[in-house]
């Protein structure tokens, strides 16, 4: 007999794509997750993954499993909500990706009544995570990038943006309308490890020759702001992030772009128009409009 938590662990590899990564999302050591995959490859009979230093890839046998898997969870999940109360309006599961402004989130939470607060839950997490608990009905709908081409779930874009130097607003460049690249080589930079255009923004200052000092790394979009703000140093964000303190700048010839907008998972067809995602997509329209930079 396999135990529900083996696929979990499995389905949590798959998704996160290391043992790592799905050890930490399980809640539990490495160690104790490779043992439950080891169980797990006996109970089948054959190897679920193939093992390199860099990631994991499915065998056949895996690929195999990995349907069933994706069935079986979600028809513990759907037993688990047939046990709620049938009076209860039924909890929406919105998943966040990382670099979402929280401003946006904040607002659109503040403009929604009591009742209906009391009914949403919010699991933030990157883009891939998303995905993967989009496919595993895990969540309801996801708030994050829209790529082009991809159709594995319905999709509503909300806002389409660019990218700018957020810095101090005492800086000696904050008064500009774009500054290059070149200018900013004396400069100490805070690297916001989740940016969807972290890689391009490096290419971006290394073509030029500019190989700054950093202050700080973190994934925590607010204490960024906060340290910007401080004057630690000056960052690469979305334009319509803002901050008390914090002035944007143009950043000349970097020309990336993010669309940001929901992706329906199996309920779409009853999530349109619903109270906190409407207010979500205004709440970011908000942003970008007001904002100190065009996108």
């Amino acid at each position: 007999m396999i135990e529900r938590y083996l696929l979990r662990y499995f389905l949590a590899v798959v998704d996160q794509g290391n043992f790592s990564r799905a050890a930490a999302h399980c809640l539990v050591s490495q160690p104790t997750l490779s043992v439950g995959i080891a169980k797990l490859e006996q109970a089948i009979g054959a190897p679920l993954f193939l093992r390199s230093n860099q990631r994991v890839e499915l065998t056949e046998a895996g690929a195999r499993l990995l349907a069933h898997a994706r069935r079986i969870e979600r028809e513990f999940n759907l037993a688990e909500l047939a046990g709620e109360e049938t009076e209860q309006a039924p909890l929406l599961r919105i998943g966040l990706l990382l670099s979402i402004p929280g401003e946006a989130v904040a607002r659109a939470v503040a403009s929604c009544p009591p009742a209906e607060q009391g009914r949403i839950e919010f699991i933030p997490g990157s883009e891939r995570e998303l995905s993967g608990r989009l496919d595993a009905e895990r969540i309801d709908v996801a708030l994050s990038l829209i790529r082009p081409g991809v159709d594995r779930f319905t999709t509503q874009v909300i806002i389409e943006e660019g990218y700018g130097i957020a810095m101090a607003d005492s800086h000696r460049l904050a008064g500009r309308v774009m500054v290059a690249a070149e200018e900013l080589g004396t400069e100490a930079m805070i690297v916001r490890r989740h940016c969807e255009a972290l890689s391009a923004t490096s290419r971006h200052f290394v073509d030029r020759g500019v190989r700054p000092h950093f202050t700080l790394r973190s994934t925590n979009d607010e204490r960024v702001m906060q340290m910007v703000a401080a004057g630690l140093g000056v960052t690469v964000m979305p334009n319509s992030y803002r901050w008390p303190g914090m002035a944007r700048v143009a950043l000349k010839d970097f020309g990336e772009r993010r669309c940001v907008g929901f992706l329906y998972g199996a309920r779409a067809a009853g999530l349109r128009g619903a109270p906190v995602l409407e207010a979500l997509a205004a709440a970011l329209k908000g942003l970008v409009g007001s904002g100190h930079l065009r996108s």
